[in-house]
């Protein structure tokens, strides 16, 4: 009877609900069928299947925590008011912390995989590492959700979380020059502690990008759903030769997807929770730590060229060379119930607004997720066909 009540209330029948909750399964069990007929060692398809069986548990799980923990943070105070809206309600924040613990279990109950394949060498060393790294990474942003810390404080501490990763990390350390430049550099560049330095700067930009392309329903769960689905399409199209660290990636975002739809269905417009920086700081820091595991952290930033170009249209608030507000949204029209550019405010969804007119927030939303689709797709074009002309 409760949940009659409300669906009724949030507009939702029943085969709405049961509809919303099934039908995003396709996508990752989409995956995990095309991941186990590309696989051909026996053993690689056995830990697919027990990590999709944990991924699919972690789903439903998400599914059932989060209305739970939702009326568990509104009676904490843990809210947030949505502004974008006419009736300006009170909204559940820190949400993203469910599915990030889902998540987090499931990697943990992953260990027995990992402890067969990897034996006692140095890759487990860096799947713990990465898991410790993810799991600061999420205390910090649930940290930031509760206390609101200064921007100082979380770069910094972004800096701090990829230090378990880095201490243990005994990947390749060389960079391929390009074609062009072979007769001025040798065609391997050894980077030594550069190269680390260059991972811990991925990670605090794949973190806190994220963070500041946020503000409107749907945005943050949306483009990282979007990015661990072509991350995944680049891991079937580099599965040609089966390496450790192209599984250690398809292992790690597989529960990442799972985990992450339920919370995209609870996030959508109109919003029922708040992802909070518990969510994008979490999913940053896990991109960051299978580009770093996986060695291809130069092709996830090709994933990232809208975070990249919100960050470059951003740079003058975030250096306090103009004033920089704490929210940088849009302005609402209460009347026409659009959104509308605010020109002060200097980010990708007001740039979008400004080219595109107001728009409902939803089809904003929309819009910014077709992109993200867009320059992932030339990403992936450009890693696999354009590089070759190149390397």
């Amino acid at each position: 009877y409760q949940r009659r009540v409300r669906d009724s209330i949030s507009g939702k029948s029943p085969m709405d609900r049961s509809s919303g909750i099934i039908l995003p399964l396709l996508l990752p069990l989409s995956f995990c069928a095309l991941f186990f007929f590309r696989i051909h060692e026996f053993q690689a398809k056995k830990d697919l299947v027990i990590v999709s069986c944990l991924s699919l548990a972690a789903y439903f799980l998400t599914f059932k925590l989060i209305p739970r923990v939702k009326e568990l943070s509104l009676k904490a105070g843990l809210f947030g008011l949505d502004i974008n809206k006419k009736n300006g309600e009170k909204i559940p924040e820190a949400l993203g912390i469910v599915p990030a613990t889902c998540f987090l279990f499931c990697n943990i109950l992953c260990y027995p995989i990992w402890a067969h394949k990897l034996g006692d060498g140095p890759e487990l060393a860096e799947y713990f590492a990465a898991t410790t790294s993810i799991l600061l990474m999420l205390f910090l942003g649930f940290a930031d959700d509760v206390l609101d810390l200064r921007w100082s404080v979380k770069i910094l501490s972004s800096f701090l979380a990829t230090i378990p990763l880095l201490v243990v990390y005994s990947g390749p350390t060389v960079i391929i020059s390009p074609k062009p430049v072979r007769s001025i550099l040798p065609t391997q560049v050894e980077l030594g502690i550069l190269y680390h330095l260059y991972m811990a700067l991925t990670a605090v930009f794949c973190t806190n990008s994220i963070n500041i392309y946020a503000g409107i329903n749907g945005l943050e769960t949306g483009q990282s759903i979007v990015i661990a689905v072509f991350i995944l399409i680049h891991n079937y199209l580099q599965m040609e030769t089966l390496q450790p660290s192209d599984l250690i990636s398809v292992f790690i975002i597989l529960p990442f997807l799972f985990s992450s739809l339920p919370l995209l269905y609870f996030n959508w417009y109109p919003s029922q929770v708040f992802v909070g920086d518990s969510f994008t700081y979490f999913s940053g820091m896990t991109f960051a730590v299978v580009g770093v595991l996986g060695h291809f952290s130069k092709t996830l930033m090709l994933f990232f060229i809208p975070q990249l170009i919100n960050f470059v249209i951003s740079l003058p608030q975030l250096l306090k060379i103009i004033p920089c507000p704490r929210h940088r949204l849009p302005r609402y029209n209460k009347q026409k119930d659009v959104l509308e550019c605010e020109k002060t405010h200097y980010n990708l969804i007001n740039f979008a607004l400004w080219v595109m007119g107001p728009m409902n927030e939803r089809t904003l939303c929309i819009c910014l997720l077709v992109f993200q689709v867009f320059c992932c797709s030339m990403g992936l074009f450009i890693r696999h066909w354009v590089s070759t002309w190149f390397y």
